[in-house]
């Protein structure tokens, strides 16, 4: 039986910072909107965290069936390492999807949008079909895709409807931001994994550009993020100290630039997490002074 320590590894814990990041966005953007409400915020943060665990927590259950993980370089991984047995991860992630839809609907009930109930079953059913089920479209290089609209779009202006029934540019602007950014990782930790992903039939879109392509997308995904609002500067000047994060892509950006592979690659994604909630903590502060000053 897997130990504690293992169960919290494999629910991969430094995934977490990209599923508060659109949350705090959609919440600044809330607050530009004179529309803030804490526990709204509060239940957005714990639905994205829950779906966050059992997206890992169902990725590491059906890479490690389908054999994807058997020669992994990368984080520890429940079912591939035999730590613990299938049907146990594959119980978590639907219980971490459980808890996910449960605060959820507080937060549908305390907001009045029904709607968001299909949306909500829309991102448990994405979270799962990732890399499980007959056609996972992980497999098929749609991972990045679904990746921008539900840990990006969905989960900023979900947020921010939720606290203020209405969007702004200020949230759509940070929705694709924080979105390419979680791209942008996901595309970093494909690259490192090209090697064993095309050996098991795993298409990912890193795997269909080839190693040089999805190196460059990296930078090219964190470039629009970060130059993005500038767009929002005519209205709101202090969208300049985004531009801050600038000197923090750069060591990133030459790692996968330069060629490195599989563990050379760790410090990347560890870094462009960091990247996340540092352009979530800058866009947040730009639209507070925005308001305050």
């Amino acid at each position: 039986m897997a130990t504690t320590a293992q169960w919290i590894s494999g629910s991969r814990p430094r995934t977490l910072p990209m599923a508060v990041a659109p949350v705090v966005i959609g919440s600044a953007a809330a607050f530009g909107l004179g529309a803030f409400k804490p526990v709204n915020a509060l239940l957005a943060a714990l639905v994205a965290l829950a779906l966050q665990v059992g997206v890992n927590y169902a990725n590491d259950y059906s890479d490690g069936i389908r054999g994807t993980d058997d020669d992994r370089v990368g984080p520890f991984r429940l079912t591939g390492s035999k730590a613990a047995e299938p049907a146990a991860v594959k119980r978590a992630a639907f219980l971490a999807f459980g808890v996910a839809m449960l605060f959820g609907l507080f937060l549908v009930v305390l907001s009045q949008a029904w709607w968001l109930l299909l949306v909500g079953a829309g991102s448990v059913a994405a979270a799962w079909g990732y890399t499980g089920g007959k056609h996972p479209y992980g497999y098929m290089g749609l991972g990045d895709v679904f990746v921008f609209i539900f840990f990006g779009l969905v989960a900023t202006l979900g947020t921010t409807f939720t606290q203020a029934g209405t969007l702004s540019p200020a949230a759509w602007v940070g929705a694709i931001g924080t979105g390419l950014i979680a791209d942008a990782l996901l595309m970093a930790n494909n690259v490192r994994d090209i090697p064993t992903d095309r050996a098991s039939g795993k298409r990912t879109l890193a795997v269909r550009l080839g190693d040089a392509r999805a190196r460059r997308a990296y930078l090219l995904m964190l470039g629009v993020a970060v130059l993005g609002p500038l767009v929002l500067v005519p209205w709101n000047p202090w969208m300049l100290i985004v531009l801050l994060l600038v000197p923090a892509c750069v060591t990133p950006s030459w790692i996968m630039l330069g060629g490195k592979k599989g563990p050379g690659l760790i410090p990347v994604l560890q870094q462009t997490g960091f990247i996340n909630l540092g352009y979530a903590s800058l866009f947040t502060i730009a639209i507070v002074l925005r308001v305050l000053l």
